[in-house]
């Protein structure tokens, strides 16, 4: 199919008949004006995921977790890469073409007011991820000054000295700050936070080979060569592997769309997804495996992460740098996968009360709750796997979305009955809930619960996202009617 006219879709998007219960300007389909962004923005948008410092961690844990040889590990990187890249261009080809969030693409299969299931879903997800990267963040602003200042511990409340909490504010003020300048000084952001963190990461890399001296090579070889697998078992380690990174990722996929919807093609999304997912992630993934290498030979360490590398190769100058790159770095990622998604899932929830940066504001308030209670009370009661549950019932919403697009309408949507609350609309359905859809989830659901919460079934982990998705997917398809194309829609 053709992309869809985006003069047409303006006209579409200030026509009448438009519900106030499902529009307001901040979802909208958008114009030809409005998507500035091409592959090298999208190509930073994954750059800045793949950089922050559970990002490193989780590149530089997989070399030394599973006791692989080190090219087969980079091997299910790579491989993992292309599955993401996949599953995102298939999700991003009708926002391009549509201009449409990832919430108003939803109503599409899940009904104009089922949306706001998944929506809230992936926007309670992002919150809580939100809260714990503004954490993780704050502590590197947190060794800034201290390095800065040479200050130590003080007295703690909720788990958080002096230091800690005026660094949180600060990060907090600072990202609240970039979100409210919008999306296009988002992008501007990551397209040189990006290069920054690169730079940084090879500085450190480089580094820490010349204080290593002749015994750094040997060290990326003895790593790259593996033991014995904890597995017990080399494919199994492989699919671990590939699990994880797929896992870590999964979050992005199902909104990708909230970002697809600004690219001016098809064709330059498709570049940017290559270059940010398999490319990236596979040198990213090589510069961690160096830097954890080294870090092992100076400081008698397999250290993952990079801030305590910092923070021990005892180099002011580095130390400041650092702390500053790695704080932008979590920045990057908060606002991709975890402040611009729940501010377009709320607006999507009350259009005519709640706006992008009014949802925004909402997101930053409980995310900042999450930060303050994350070390003296979330992080004692499992709220990860709680995070997890609930990412996974996202997957087979994935699920339904695609097929709904792509097999169902054949990819072909009505923008006007996207914003319509009109029972004789063609995503109203029933009350405006595709029944079909939430009893493909529903049953699907209980799979991917199971991944999560069935020792039995953790071998499946990162995969079992896939798998809820096609099983959604796949019994949508088996009890859904078929559409004929609307080519005016």
């Amino acid at each position: 199919m053709p992309e869809s006219s985006n003069a047409h879709a303006q006209d579409r998007r200030q026509g009448a008949g438009a519900d106030s219960r499902l529009y307001n300007a901040d979802l909208a389909p958008l114009s030809d004006e409005q998507r500035s962004w091409g592959s090298v923005a999208i190509f930073n948008v994954w750059s800045n995921t793949a950089q922050s410092v559970l990002g490193y961690t989780l590149a530089a844990s997989l070399f030394l977790n599973y006791g692989l040889n080190g090219w087969a590990v980079f091997a299910a990187i790579v491989l993992a890469g292309f599955i993401i890249m996949f599953l995102v261009n298939l999700v991003g080809k009708p926002s391009v073409q549509y201009g449409i969030p990832y919430p108003v693409m939803a109503r599409a299969g899940m009904g104009v007011f089922g949306a706001n299931f998944p929506a809230l879903l992936r926007g309670t997800v992002a919150i809580f991820w939100y809260g714990a990267q503004s954490y993780v963040a704050a502590g590197a602003i947190a060794l800034l000054i201290r390095s800065v200042l040479d200050t130590g511990s003080g007295e703690t409340l909720l788990g958080l000295d002096a230091v800690g909490w005026i660094s949180l504010v600060l990060v907090s003020v600072f990202q609240v700050g970039l979100f409210w300048r919008g999306i296009g000084a988002i992008r501007i952001f990551l397209n040189w936070a990006a290069p920054a963190v690169y730079a940084v990461m090879i500085i450190l890399m480089f580094m820490l080979w010349h204080r290593a001296g002749p015994d750094f090579l040997p060290k990326v070889a003895a790593i790259l060569q593996g033991k014995a697998s904890a597995t017990g078992n080399t494919v199994a380690g492989f699919f671990a592997v590939m699990g994880a990174m797929i896992a870590f990722y999964s979050p992005i996929i199902v909104n990708y769309g909230d970002f697809a919807r600004y690219v001016g093609s098809v064709k330059a999304m498709r570049k940017g997804n290559l270059l940010g997912l398999p490319v990236n992630i596979a040198f990213f993934a090589l510069i961690a495996l160096m830097v954890t290498a080294g870090s092992e030979v100076v400081l008698g360490q397999k250290l993952t992460n990079p801030t305590e590398i910092v923070a021990r190769l005892d180099s002011l100058s580095l130390t400041v740098v650092a702390a500053l790159v790695f704080f932008i770095a979590t920045v990057g990622i908060n606002v991709v996968a975890n402040f611009v998604p729940p501010a377009n899932d709320l607006a999507n929830l009350m259009p005519s009360r709640i706006s992008f940066r009014t949802g925004g504001l909402i997101t930053a308030g409980a995310a900042f709750v999450v930060s303050a209670l994350w070390v003296s009370v979330i992080s004692q009661f499992g709220i990860v796997r709680f995070a997890n549950t609930l990412g996974a019932l996202l997957a087979p919403a994935y699920g339904v979305m695609i097929v709904d697009y792509y097999l169902v309408r054949k990819q072909h949507l009505d923008l006007n009955a996207l914003y319509s609350a009109d029972p004789n609309g063609a995503y109203y359905y029933r009350s405006g809930w595709n029944w079909r859809a939430l009893a493909a989830f529903l049953v699907s659901a209980i799979f991917s619960l199971a991944g999560v919460w069935l020792p039995a079934l953790h071998f499946l982990s990162g995969f079992d996202w896939i798998i809820g998705a096609f099983l959604a997917g796949s019994l949508y398809y088996c009890i859904s009617p078929r559409f004929k194309p609307d080519v005016t829609g």
